[in-house]
């Protein structure tokens, strides 16, 4: 599920401040007409059983040629692996810096890590104590719903569904009830009528108001699984009384499924850093620095907390 707060836009301009063999590439837009995978008057279940027979093919992602970029920002060179259900890692680098960031879960915690946040730490909570915890208003969304963005979902059957319906420009779309902390909220997802795969995903609020979107597109099919999958994922939130509109962009080549490295145990390990101590998100003494304030200063007048440089 998506969180957003004031945080969340301070956060990842932070993150993207830095600048920044293979199998062969498998996600391609595609030039030619492709035989329908969804037939002409599609279904409720015919959409749910396309998208989870998809999914389905997909155990595990790995690519070591991906970037992610948000606008006016230079991009980053990233790694990502997945695991599914809750194992995932996202590592930004630059050639000159080195790592810049770190973004990961496994099945008990997730964190992050940014070396130029001016708390130099890895911030972790369990997956349990996300709800009351400060990760709540710190991560514009859990690691784990990147999974989701990749069109990666399995969809219940037997939760309460609305449509689909033909929304236009080759597309279906139906709605989704999703209980939450805050209450009854609603998912939008949009597949392409043809093929099946899912180019939209909309989360609005209990007074239908958008909260955040997920697009996909440059979709492709590995030709060992037959898996589609996006080449392309853009997400985007819409302004708001206290944070303004927010983009960004991960560019996925050379993906690799089902073919995670044989010594996979330290992926999935809450990392350490030097000079960065391990911080609890669901510590309620744990007091944080907002990255838009100044470093404090001592007597002397110098800064305390200040980034690290490289």
């Amino acid at each position: 599920m998506i969180r957003f707060s004031r945080w969340a836009l301070p956060l990842l301009v932070v993150l993207f401040s830095a600048s920044g063999a293979a199998c062969p590439q498998f996600v391609n837009t595609y030039t030619v007409s492709q035989p329908r995978v969804l037939p002409p008057s599609a279904t409720m279940f015919d959409v749910i059983n396309t998208i989870n027979t998809n999914s389905g093919k997909i155990q595990s992602l790995a690519t070591d040629d991906a970037s992610i970029s948000v606008p006016f920002m230079p991009s980053l060179r990233a790694h990502l692996y997945l695991d599914r259900p809750r194992r995932f890692r996202l590592l930004g680098e630059t050639a000159l810096t080195g790592p810049e960031a770190d973004l990961g879960s496994n099945d008990d915690v997730f964190w992050f890590w940014i070396k130029r946040h001016p708390q130099p730490a890895v911030f972790y909570c369990r997956h349990d104590q996300f709800e009351t915890s400060l990760a709540r208003n710190l991560l514009p969304v859990e690691p784990t719903w990147v999974i989701e963005a990749l069109g990666i979902v399995t969809i219940d059957p037997a939760a309460q569904h609305a449509g689909p319906v033909n929304s236009g420009q080759g597309r279906l779309r139906f709605e989704t009830a999703v209980d939450s902390v805050h209450g009854r909220m609603t998912k939008v997802t949009e597949v392409d009528e043809s093929q099946g795969w899912i180019v939209g995903q909309h989360l609005y609020d209990s007074q239908r108001r958008l909260i955040a979107s997920a697009l996909a597109s440059n979709h492709g099919r590995d030709p060992n699984t037959g898996a589609a999958l996006p080449a392309r994922i853009e997400i985007q939130t819409p302004a708001t009384d206290t944070a303004p509109q927010f983009s960004m962009r991960l560019d996925l080549k050379n993906v690799r499924l089902n073919q995670l490295p044989a010594n996979q145990s330290q992926l999935w390990t809450l990392p350490s850093y030097p000079d960065a101590q391990p911080l609890n998100l669901a510590d309620p003494n744990l007091r944080m620095i907002d990255p838009r304030s100044p470093p404090p200063v001592n007597s002397a007048g110098q800064a305390l907390h200040r980034p690290r440089q490289y």
